[in-house]
């Protein structure tokens, strides 16, 4: 997969999601297929980061990260019908390896797999890098309901 030529911009990916604004906090599709996506972001680095408290942003907030790259998954699916509205319901198997990413260079790569999928709801896992290096993993279930407006 290349990190070079996005397939969709931040625009795109507004259009997708109903995370709008700062809250929306990919920036690029690097790759996706019916299973996996792989996105960028460099949002982290923002001091008007909508989770920032006292100045940092927390590494728990990766757990946000990988749960908005599902949403954006589900978005690209979506090509007959709108995206049905998601609700996080549960996060296992999470290993963060730092405290913080504000302070991190370069962009974050976000890579989600749907694992499971039914009507009721889907399971994904995802992982969080930064320089080739896995700072955050774990698995995400969403509860579908109808359609986002």
């Amino acid at each position: 997969m290349s990190a070079d030529a996005p397939l969709l911009d931040r625009a795109g990916i507004l259009g997708l999601v109903p995370h709008q604004g700062a809250m929306c906090l990919w920036d690029a599709v690097l790759a996706w297929d019916a299973e996996r996506i792989r996105v960028r972001a460099d949002s982290h680095r923002d001091p008007a980061h909508p989770l920032r408290r006292h100045g940092r942003l927390g590494a728990v907030h990766l757990c946000e990260y990988g749960a908005q790259a599902m949403a954006v998954h589900g978005g690209l699916l979506a090509t007959d019908a709108p995206p049905r509205a998601g609700l996080l319901v549960a996060l296992r198997g999470v290993a963060l390896s730092l405290a913080r990413i504000d302070d991190l260079a370069g962009p974050l790569i976000g890579e989600a797999e749907r694992l499971a999928d039914s009507a009721a709801g889907q399971l994904y896992g995802f992982r969080i890098l930064h320089d080739d290096r896995t700072i955050a993993q774990g698995r995400a279930m969403v509860a579908l309901g109808g359609a986002v407006d």
